[in-house]
């Protein structure tokens, strides 16, 4: 039997733990810090996910034998290297790549330089910093609207910027770089060329050999309906996605996922753990938006339902370097997420509202992100509160099981979208 970690505290981190659990090979399951929906599969340990010195107490103090990474800052931070460093703790596995492969995330700017390198489709680009800033006014003249301008570090998926006129983006510049808008995240600057399409992510689980391809995502990121608004962490996500043929997907493979793993290869970087292939279908063609080291989020909580193989054989198969072996299987039928968020999110808004509802859902997965318990009540605890995951024969099944189990929840100024997936449905027709 074998005792897992999981880092994280969100969405992705409870579906993993709804995963986790279900193994016929888990021993224990310990989540630092994990949520209120956390807990049902596991015992949470209120530990931040970037404390290694207190991860490597809990780890040696519980026997555990795996550590599965689920959010991006304890992967930048270094935990892989950390565990690989340490005498005690090198041979416990982390799922989750090293310091130079968590820079795919950890900086837009190495990321567009490794995709020229090795010829991955991608807008056009440049990189500036406060010194270069009028020369980065003068390429946004050389770029049609809208403009996108990206903080080079870490902004918690707040750092991009889409302006639509050349006044706005100067103005955005300038204050990303000259009055530091992101702090430290924003020293750098990446603008890039809008390419206009249709988004998808594709999530890619490597062992530093070889590869598997998960199951595809379309998520949806503006706070209101209509993909309008302020951007967001996401608020909902829909797997399969209709427009991801198969001839589209092997030119995703050939010309994205090859060149990478091979890529990181060639840099002599072991890559053991998730890519987030964030993508762009321009015309027929995949072009790449952007590299993530860990899983989508609410995308793994579509991806993760459909994946009916046990995720303990393939995490094994990752750490132990036989992934080609191991046999994903995938569940044929559509899955919905749809975020239940609080009100002012992503502005301002309130934590502490207790959570009505929970023990109705009876077709969906309520997958918590920012809960905590406070007593015996369930209280929000973020600005994205809970996913509502179904699956269906078709994508309208799982749509309208998500909807009918979201308007079961309740909370103070809950809040949602009502036409997650809705784009999609006419494709399928």
């Amino acid at each position: 039997m074998i005792n897992i970690l999981l880092l994280g505290s969100g969405g992705r981190e409870c579906a993993f733990a709804w995963k986790i659990s279900q193994s016929r090979r888990l021993g224990k399951l310990y989540i630092a810090p994990g949520n209120a929906g956390t807990q049902q599969y596991g015992t949470n340990v209120p530990i931040p996910d970037t404390d290694f010195d207190a991860i490597k107490t809990l780890v040696l103090e519980n026997n555990i034998n795996m550590v599965v990474v689920g959010p991006e800052a304890p992967l930048v931070k270094g935990i892989h290297d950390f565990f690989l460093e340490d005498e005690k703790l090198k041979n416990i596995p982390v799922i989750g790549p090293k310091k130079d492969g968590a820079q795919l995330e950890g900086s837009k700017d190495f990321s567009k330089q490794f995709m020229q390198r090795h010829n991955i489709p991608t807008a056009r680009y440049r990189t500036f910093t406060k010194e270069t800033l009028t020369e980065g006014i003068k390429f946004l003249e050389t770029l049609q609207p809208p403009y996108v301008l990206k903080a080079d570090g870490l902004a918690a998926g707040k750092g991009v910027v889409i302006p639509e006129t050349l006044e706005e983006a100067k103005k955005e510049l300038s204050d990303m770089l000259a009055n530091a808008r992101f702090g430290e995240a924003s020293a750098k600057v990446v603008i890039e060329e809008f390419l206009k399409g249709i988004e998808l992510s594709v999530f890619v689980l490597s062992d530093g050999n070889s590869y598997k391809i998960l199951p595809e995502a379309k998520d949806y990121k503006r706070i209101g309906e209509g993909d309008t608004g302020l951007n967001t962490g996401g608020m909902g996500a829909v797997s399969p996605v209709p427009f991801a043929t198969s001839e589209f997907m092997k030119n995703v493979e050939e010309q994205i996922v090859v060149p990478t793993i091979s890529g990181l290869k060639k840099e002599g970087i072991i890559y053991k753990g998730f890519i987030f292939i964030g993508l762009m279908k321009v015309g027929n063609k995949p072009f790449v938006i952007e590299y993530n080291c860990r899983m989508g989020d609410p995308e793994t909580e579509v991806v993760i339902p459909r994946m009916k193989s046990d995720i303990i054989d393939l995490f094994e198969a990752t750490a132990k370097e036989n992934l080609n072996e191991y046999k994903l299987e995938i569940d044929q039928r559509f899955a919905s997420t749809v975020m239940l968020v609080a009100g002012g999110y992503p502005g301002n808004y309130d934590k502490g509202k207790e959570i009505y509802g929970l023990e109705k859902i009876k077709d969906s997965i309520a997958f918590h992100a920012g809960t905590k318990h406070q007593g015996n009540t369930i209280v929000t605890n973020g600005g994205r509160v809970i996913a509502i995951t179904s699956l269906g024969g078709t994508l309208d099944e799982a749509l309208n099981k998500s909807y009918g189990s979201a308007s079961k929840i309740s909370y103070e100024k809950k809040y949602y979208r009502n036409d997650i997936g809705k784009d999609l449905i006419p494709l399928l027709h």
